[in-house]
């Protein structure tokens, strides 16, 4: 690998982890202050909106960011028409959506969704405004600034919904803090772009020759909305907003640990590829690279969930309370397969960069399919089978992940087992003696005191004493950075 796009890489590594980290930290901070002023039903009515207004961003999108990404050198025209596209598209999913909200409201059999719904359906219109500006980011590797203005957002927007909550505003603080965090976003997005400033532009040919390419993101992003948020739908329906809060609350702090990871590796993965590729064309190279940016997803994703899973329970209590207690079990079930959620983000990344969309496409569309048939078996069993089956189906979709995307490169199945296994293996040991070794102790703030330090330091000491490689590099890259 050449020391230059190594040096991108490290940099982007760093820069990733640091905005990843900060925004985690900020959202644990906002997520504890919001859940102890908030009930459950509450949040279960912002909840069922998730997968409504996730798929209209997906629609506004459209795929064109990754498009950008993957061209070797865009240019102003290019994301003018991006831009133009995402403005015209999120009007028209808007009106669709307005009219479509008493609709919405009668499926949940909550009148109040109505009002909420049209509210929070204008953060993907604020949204369309920025999406060309973060697709120009990502693409030139804007990371520290992306950091910065991640964490800014986050803070005004968890500022704002705090404040109303504590005015009493209930569910509306959750809609309105959505609101200010896409505003904030967009706002720094377009006070560090400025080699290029967004016009309406007529001239959509950059999109059309895109659409082939596009609209193959467009179907699996819509999929893979579907596939994160259909349990929440069904719930909805099936069970009462008190359960149904509870399972989004689960569900949103396994997001927030896995994500830690996933945004690490995922905000460079697939310009890097791109640049590896563009540079020497040469799949052994792009099988290192590769494999490297693997293990270092493996190597933190495997004791961060696995982790969470161990210290849930007093995790829970600590910081949002006990009247969250039924979310537990949830949360651990869900951190086991959260655990493999990075590994999918990689695979992901390297379908797109290989041009190959499809492969993206009809994998997320064989998992949907998936899930449907969990949901039509398991629905009558109760919530708690439904996330166990759904977790399952997780960690078993790496399979024809790998066996699609991973031939794109050479990546050979002994590989995988190589990059995978002895992280996942090594995490798992280390949290079952953390458990045995601790499960005296009663009290859950001297209990996940003990646990944390005593898991890390066995996965160090194991990680150490194996001679992992990943590590090795980790330790070099830190101690020559603090050298300078």
């Amino acid at each position: 690998m050449s020391e230059t796009l190594k040096q991108k890489t490290a940099k982007g590594l760093l820069w990733g982890a640091l905005n990843s980290g900060t925004t985690q930290v900020l959202n644990l901070v906002i997520g504890i202050c919001l859940a102890r002023l908030l009930s459950p039903e509450e949040y279960g009515i912002v909840g069922v909106l998730t997968i409504f207004t996730a798929i209209a961003g997906d629609l506004q999108s459209a795929g064109f960011t990754q498009g950008l990404v993957n061209m070797k050198r865009p240019a102003s025209h290019d994301y003018n028409a991006v831009f133009t596209f995402n403005v015209m598209m999120s009007a028209v999913m808007y009106t669709i959506l307005f009219f479509s909200a008493p609709l919405i409201a009668a499926f949940f059999k909550q009148p109040c969704l109505t009002d909420v719904s049209r509210l929070l359906f204008l953060t993907f219109v604020i949204a369309s405004l920025g999406i060309a500006h973060g697709g120009y980011m990502t693409k030139n590797m804007m990371n520290r600034e992306m950091a910065i203005i991640g964490a800014v957002a986050l803070i005004a927007s968890g500022t704002v919904g705090i404040a109303l909550a504590l005015y009493g505003a209930s569910y509306w603080a959750l809609a309105w803090q959505q609101i200010a965090y896409i505003g904030v976003l967009n706002a720094g997005r377009y006070y560090y772009v400025r080699q290029w400033r967004p016009r309406i532009t007529f001239n959509l040919a950059p999109v059309v020759t895109m659409a082939p390419f596009a609209l193959k993101i467009l179907v699996t992003k819509i999929v893979n909305t579907v596939s994160n948020h259909v349990l929440t739908v069904f719930f909805g329906r099936l069970f009462s907003m008190h359960d149904v809060g509870s399972y989004s609350q689960a569900f949103k702090w396994d997001t927030m640990a896995h994500s830690l990871v996933s945004n690490t590796v995922g905000q460079i993965a697939q310009a890097v590829l791109v640049e590896a590729d563009n540079e020497t064309h040469s799949a052994d190279r792009n099988l290192r690279v590769y494999r490297k940016m693997l293990r270092f997803t493996c190597f933190l994703s495997m004791p961060l969930m696995f982790g969470l899973a161990l210290v849930g329970h007093e995790f829970i209590i600590l910081t949002i309370g006990e009247e969250w207690l039924g979310c537990v079990p949830m949360l651990q079930i869900l951190s086991i397969s959260g655990a493999f959620m990075p590994i999918y983000i990689m695979y992901q990344n390297l379908s797109v960069s290989q041009g190959r969309s499809d492969i993206f496409m009809w994998l997320n569309i064989g998992q949907i399919v998936m899930q449907a048939l969990i949901i039509a078996v398991c629905w009558r069993y109760g919530m708690y089978v439904m996330v166990t089956a759904y977790s399952v189906l997780i960690v078993l979709w790496i399979v024809p992940w790998h066996h699609f995307a991973g031939r794109l490169i050479g990546y050979s199945w002994h590989q995988l087992i190589r990059d995978i296994i002895p992280f996942t293996i090594a995490a798992a040991i280390v949290m079952v003696v953390t458990h045995y070794i601790t499960r005296s102790i009663s009290m859950p703030l001297l209990l996940i005191s003990a646990r944390v330090p005593i898991a890390a330091l066995l996965y160090y000491t194991i990680m150490k004493l194996s001679g992992a490689e990943i590590l090795k590099e980790c330790e070099r890259f830190l101690i020559g950075k603090m050298r300078k």
